[in-house]
């Protein structure tokens, strides 16, 4: 790496190398470990309490992006969103331009064909990514439905709903149990917000249950999307109708 460094860089490669390899056994494993699960954003719902912390991402290689390599830990690029910053990234860019290095994966990108029919290969992607599936669910059907519903309540009714939003769109495993039952009573309250949010634990069933069949499987999730389009919530009709588009991403010679 360093003759890399100094080829891509120069001198000052030199001085960014040596810090950040002193730097980042400390911050990267110490620091980030412990901030990375109680402060920051979150682009993606993975099984943990797992956050982005900016703007270290020139110290740490890429490492504060804790949130996007637990949700696809086997991406060789942390850096998900035009304003995050991976510099790791763009040394192995310039060791793949050298020839010294081949990147083996990354983290899917969701591919829509309008065209399409729906069939395994349709799942199979819902399936690979489904934590883009989630995202896109609570930004376009949660988040509506909770701002709709917040409109039409009275002030009492505000205060129950208040903070529902993030109980639904986070991970039901990392709710407490106060959480689980505020969500529970405010769902309770609101016959909208439980369609939706019964429909995201649904769909999350297509990938939790590892021991369907390929029938199965597309029965079942033929079977969620004839659901949600005749649910009479339209942002989740249309959720549906964008969710039987989903493609695998074509192979590349």
């Amino acid at each position: 790496m360093l003759i890399v460094d100094v080829a891509l860089f120069g001198i000052p490669g030199i001085t960014i190398w040596a810090v950040q390899m002193i730097s980042i056994p400390f911050f990267a494993a110490g620091v980030v470990n412990g901030i990375g699960h109680f402060y920051g954003y979150r682009n993606f719902e993975c099984k943990d309490a797992a956050t982005n912390v900016l703007p270290w991402g020139v110290i740490l290689g890429g490492e504060e992006l804790h949130n996007n390599h637990h949700a696809f830990p086997s991406s060789a690029k942390f850096a998900l969103r035009s304003f995050e910053f991976d510099i790791g990234w763009w040394y192995i860019k310039g060791l793949r331009a050298l020839g010294l290095v081949q990147v083996r994966r990354v983290a899917p990108t969701p591919v829509v064909d309008h065209a399409a029919q729906v069939g395994l290969d349709t799942v199979e992607a819902v399936i690979l990514n489904r934590l883009h599936v989630l995202r896109h669910y609570g930004r376009s059907v949660i988040v509506p439905a909770y701002k709709q519903e917040k409109r039409g309540a009275c002030a009492m009714r505000n205060r129950l709903l208040a903070g529902t939003r993030k109980l639904m769109i986070r991970d039901r495993g990392l709710l407490k149990p106060a959480e689980q039952r505020r969500l529970r009573l405010a769902l309770a309250r609101s016959k909208a917000l439980d369609t939706v949010y019964d429909f995201r634990v649904k769909l999350e069933k297509l990938w939790d249950d590892n021991a369907q069949s390929n029938d199965t499987l597309l029965h079942s999730f033929k079977q969620w999307c004839h659901e949600a389009e005749q649910s009479g919530v339209a942002s989740l009709q249309e959720f549906a109708t964008h969710l039987r588009r989903y493609r695998m991403q074509p192979a590349t010679a």
